[in-house]
């Protein structure tokens, strides 16, 4: 019983108290996406407090777009986008995990390839070396977010490639191998989908992508990792905090 948690001389609303509770549940998986959330009498029960104020802490919540009523069934947990920040060097699968989420990869391809010239430069390769192309679709709680194509020299693409793409965590693998990130320069562009990318993400060809195109560096200013991916819009937003 959560009784205990809700002061009505807090100086803060109950129904404020009993939102911030819910958000909580909804934040750490308590409560999945897709799934009913308890009835008000179930709530009203544990939390000892007016339906009044169960349902002005729910419809808050409905507001914010964390929850959504759905007639005849109850109240379910929405889907949350996943969210970027401008400013911080992260990979999808952290951006999935900090929201609760599960994430995962599906290989389109992956091969070294002699031709990539313009991704060469990027990664400031010469023209005779290859490079590691592998495409991904990328999912978190099995919902497919993204197509994401990096491009690795051809070093770290052979360590790369001693992994599982499907499960490997880029990031995570460089790493244990001792090879750090400093700092990524990121360009961010609206595009339409084509009709394969549609496919892949299941929405319909033209709709609004959000293209991140990015090349990171290591510790020595070595360029490492050409990515460009391609995020459903309904899916993923990015946040930039701005000062003056």
């Amino acid at each position: 019983m959560l009784r205990s948690h809700f002061n009505p001389n807090k100086g803060e609303a109950l129904y404020l108290q009993v939102k911030n509770e819910l958000y909580k549940r909804i934040q750490e998986g308590v409560w999945k996406a897709d799934t009913l959330i308890p009835t008000e009498q179930e709530l009203i029960s544990e939390f000892d407090v007016s339906r009044t104020t169960i349902r002005q802490a729910i419809n808050l919540l409905v507001q914010d777009n964390l929850l959504e009523k759905k007639q005849g069934r109850g109240t379910i947990v929405r889907p949350q986008n996943l969210v970027g920040h401008l400013g911080k060097l992260k990979g999808f699968t952290e951006e999935a995990r900090e929201r609760g989420q599960i994430p995962r990869a599906k290989v389109l391809r992956s091969e070294f390839k002699s031709t990539f010239f313009f991704e060469k430069d990027m990664l400031d390769i010469p023209e005779e070396d290859p490079i590691l192309l592998v495409e991904r679709i990328r999912l978190a709680d099995d919902i497919p977010i993204a197509i994401e194509r990096s491009c690795w020299p051809k070093d770290i693409g052979e360590l790369l490639q001693t992994h599982n793409l499907n499960e490997a965590h880029y990031y995570e693998i460089l790493e244990q191998h001792h090879i750090y990130l400093k700092q990524a320069k990121e360009t961010i562009r609206a595009i339409n989908a084509t009709m394969d990318e549609a496919d892949y993400l299941g929405i319909r060809p033209g709709e609004a992508l959000l293209e991140m195109t990015k090349v990171s560096y290591g510790m020595d200013d070595r360029p490492i990792e050409y990515t460009k991916t391609r995020y459903r819009s309904d899916k993923y937003q990015y946040s930039i905090e701005l000062k003056r």
